[in-house]
């Protein structure tokens, strides 16, 4: 049995700076990947969605063009090439990350499933055949997690879709049929009524985003109908059929009545598991929780010592983002210095639509749960001057603030750039400044920026509701 200090399990956002810095501290270390260097976020999520979103934008705006003289003699892209386009980005990250690896001294990596043989004993299947076994004293469990797959009659039956198998569609689909209205829906619906698909959503809850919101959730839906996507809320799928051709059938019940809705393409967004089952985790000690999460501790160590879980297999948040972060909680906490607690973490996310929702901190309706003492101010983003000037209005930014300490206690922005611009509020949230400090700022015109200062304008500030 080969020793090393350390054994990371995945390389994912997490895994990957972590097998980094250790190595760099003059640590002896082992990185076992099952699949693909760089984790979900690369090679089946941010990178390759983030490439579609961007392409689907093109395509959007270049239809406009006739507006300005400009018409197109094709409406529809050619799908091999914007697949071969992804996949070139995809290769770049990887490829970079993979020669940046390869040459960290006292890193070793290996291609492989790895699996518990006992405490601190790691058993890996190598991608030959062969087996290897090691141990360490620090070992950190960054295997991510992958699509849910909801139980559905007949389902397993169709050839359906995940957000990851999406990716490597070799033929743009006629008519998809979406499972859930959550992020990853919203972005592929998008993404495919651009590039020319017909478009289905089916929800079981009365809107998209139900966690939202209802403004920002109502706007997103009529954005997306305002491109063509059919939206179908309070849906409940009762069975899934092939049909014919290669179709897929599905039965759908909706407000007491049944209906049959067929499609060519069946995609299902319906959120993500761990994967935690195929780790032997019994052979260690550590318990999963009832969804199969790993539970840690403030320093994300589980509950056998030396034993830690990263990213999305440890629960909460999906967001790579949050993957790195833990990653820095670890290190801080290894190298003994000041390391803010996971739980304290003031979280940002984005959904890529066109235009994207940002958002951070408490919404409206958490807010009104808790009985805070608050006032919410909103303004339309047709009343930014850039936004006006590039022809990009749709949208809104919306905050909350705390009446006796002036603070900011969430924001959401749907505008273009939303994601950049719920950035600088972050900051301020950050920082502690008050929403009249940040109102008085002096912002370069003309910038999305400037809307801040007239967000705050004491017009704006509506008294927040408790609920």
């Amino acid at each position: 049995m080969e020793k090393f200090d350390a054994i990371i399990i995945g390389s994912g956002q997490a895994g990957n700076p972590l097998a980094k810095r250790l190595a760099a501290e003059g640590r002896r270390v082992a990185l076992v990947e099952l699949a693909c260097i760089g984790g979900t976020c690369i090679n089946w999520g941010c990178t390759p969605t983030k490439t579609l979103v961007g392409i689907a934008k093109n395509v959007f705006q270049a239809r406009g063009a006739a507006k300005y003289g400009m018409p197109l003699k094709k409406h529809t892209p050619d799908f091999e090439l914007v697949m071969q386009r992804v996949n070139h980005v995809v290769s770049h990250f990887r490829e970079g990350l993979e020669n940046a690896l390869r040459q960290t001294p006292n890193l070793t990596c290996y291609h492989g499933k790895a699996r518990f043989a006992g405490y601190k004993e790691v058993r890996v299947q190598l991608a030959d055949g062969r087996f290897t076994a090691m141990t360490a004293e620090l070992i950190f469990i960054n295997t991510g997690a992958r699509a849910r797959v909801p139980d559905l009659e007949g389902l397993p039956a169709v050839n359906f879709l995940t957000s990851a198998t999406a990716l490597a569609l070799k033929q743009q689909p006629n008519h998809l049929i979406i499972v859930g209205g959550g992020y990853v829906s919203l972005e592929f619906s998008q993404i495919f009524r651009r590039l020319g698909s017909q478009v289905t959503i089916l929800e079981k809850s009365s809107g998209l985003l139900p966690k939202e919101d209802e403004d920002v959730g109502l706007l997103l839906t009529r954005m997306l109908e305002g491109e063509g996507v059919e939206i179908r809320t309070d849906a409940t799928i009762t069975r899934v059929s092939a049909g014919a051709q290669e179709s897929v059938q599905l039965e759908i019940l909706s407000a007491g009545k049944s209906s049959t809705l067929q499609g060519t393409h069946l995609l299902v967004a319906t959120g993500r598991i761990p994967n935690t089952e195929e780790l032997g985790l019994e052979k260690t000690g550590i318990r999963l929780d009832g969804k199969g999460y790993i539970p840690v501790n403030s320093h994300l160590e589980t509950s056998q010592a030396g034993i830690y879980a990263l990213g999305d297999v440890k629960g909460g948040p999906a967001f790579t983002h949050v993957s790195y972060h833990d990653y820095v909680v670890v290190a801080d906490h290894l190298f003994d210095q000041q390391a803010s607690p996971p739980h304290n973490r003031l979280l940002p996310y984005c959904i890529f639509t066109d235009p994207e929702l940002g958002r951070i901190g408490l919404t409206e309706k958490e807010a009104g749960e808790m009985g805070l003492d608050f006032s919410v101010t909103k303004m339309n983003t047709s009343a930014i001057a850039r936004a006006v000037e590039t022809g990009e209005t749709t949208g809104f930014v919306k905050a909350l603030v705390d009446n006796k300490s002036r603070k900011i206690l969430g924001v959401a922005v749907i505008s273009a750039g939303g994601g950049e611009l719920m950035s600088l509020f972050q900051i301020a949230m950050q920082g502690g400044l008050t929403y009249d400090q940040l109102r008085d700022t002096m912002f370069a015109h003309p910038t999305y920026a400037e809307a801040i200062n007239n967000l705050f304008s004491p017009e704006h500030l509506q008294p927040g509701i408790p609920s």
